[in-house]
């Protein structure tokens, strides 16, 4: 088979939804954060499995992602959007009956008038500056918001990956001072919110990349393992060149493999000649450029042949890979790609 392939734990990500809530007090729900597809394992998969284990608050990032889990998950659990009422979104969030986050004046003003008496929530901007209403705007919106029975009122912590950054206090302190008194449930945090501990709990969390495995959930079950297939063998002599560019050239006599994966799978050029894969325990230095379907792996050091070598797995989760990369975690799992065929393991109801 010339496609690689992308092995996801189901099983690991209910370990890892259970221990995200097993870290807030019985007063909290735990939802998930289901956008970009689940950071592309497949949110119909990943969203059914929460839903089975009591997950009923789920949040995407448009009303277009919501439409589908809405479509996995039928009715019952709530679906989230934090981009709010866009422009254009009105039907699509009436019939796929979602929650936009409303996150200013004129998203307030286009959902009472587009779709009275549909329910929605309130995103807050405590410092991020990026989506949300401002203190101001807050305060002039506020009792026509509240009066109109709003589901949810949260923000977004800008620094919460760092615990010691002045900003979680500060954000903290402003999400207070904006929502204290209001009998509304409030959301704050994330997977680093979490972390951060109970004062940033209230009443709703939205793990996300912890789910999946990535940091700063540290303690995270590993979640992906990504086998690419050997599609050639070839014995390259000292001196000769392997790949775009010549940028690797042998000095021994070297053993190269030519695996199907590249940069348009998601395999950034900046691992070219950094990057290590996998035979079981062995490891086997990527060399040369990475092109758009390829990758060249040096194997002379392995007694046979293998089908596959791995590029994630138990010796290297996401956030290593990211390292090597000079990324984050986040953006090595979203750009998995679509041409990797996804077998998924666990997920027994």
């Amino acid at each position: 088979m010339a496609t690689a392939s992308l092995h996801i734990d189901l099983d690991a990500i209910l370990a890892n939804w259970r221990a995200m809530d097993a870290l807030t007090g019985p007063g909290t729900e735990t939802g998930a954060v289901v956008k970009a597809d689940s950071y592309g394992l497949g949110a119909a998969r990943v969203a059914r499995l929460l839903a089975r284990a009591g997950c009923r608050k789920f949040f995407t990032a448009c009303a277009e992602e919501g439409a589908a889990v809405r479509a996995a998950l039928g009715e019952g659990p709530e679906i989230f959007c934090f981009a709010g009422h866009a422009e254009g979104d009105t039907a699509l969030i009436g019939e796929a009956r979602l929650t936009p986050m409303l996150n200013s004046i004129d998203q307030v003003t286009r959902h009472f008038e587009a779709l009275p008496g549909a329910p929605f929530g309130v995103q807050l901007d405590t410092g991020m500056n990026r989506l949300g209403m401002e203190e101001a705007e807050w305060e002039g919106v506020a009792p026509i918001v509240l009066g109109a029975g709003v589901q949810l009122i949260m923000s977004h912590l800008a620094c919460s990956d760092e615990p010691a950054h002045e900003m979680n206090a500060r954000q903290l302190e402003q999400f207070h001072y904006m929502t204290d008194g209001l009998d509304v449930p409030r959301s704050l945090s994330a997977t680093g919110g979490i972390l951060l501990g109970p004062a940033y709990h209230f009443d709703v969390t939205r793990p996300g990349i912890a789910l999946y495995g990535g940091l700063p959930f540290a303690q995270a079950t590993p979640v992906v393992r990504l086998s690419l297939p050997v599609l050639q063998v070839r014995d390259v002599a000292p001196g000769e060149s392997v790949g775009y560019s010549n940028t690797f050239i042998a000095r021994r006599e070297t053993r190269i493999a030519t695996l199907a994966a590249g940069y348009a799978d998601g395999l950034a050029r900046t691992l070219s000649s950094r990057a290590t894969l996998w035979a079981g325990d062995i490891p086997c230095p990527l060399v040369g450029r990475i092109s758009m379907d390829l990758i060249t792996a040096d194997i002379t050091d392995l007694p046979d042949v293998p089908a596959a070598l791995d590029i994630l797995g138990p010796h290297q989760g996401v956030d290593a890979l990211a390292d090597v990369a000079g990324t984050i975690g986040y953006e090595v799992l979203t750009s998995l790609g679509a041409r990797y065929r996804r077998v998924y393991h666990g997920g027994a109801a």
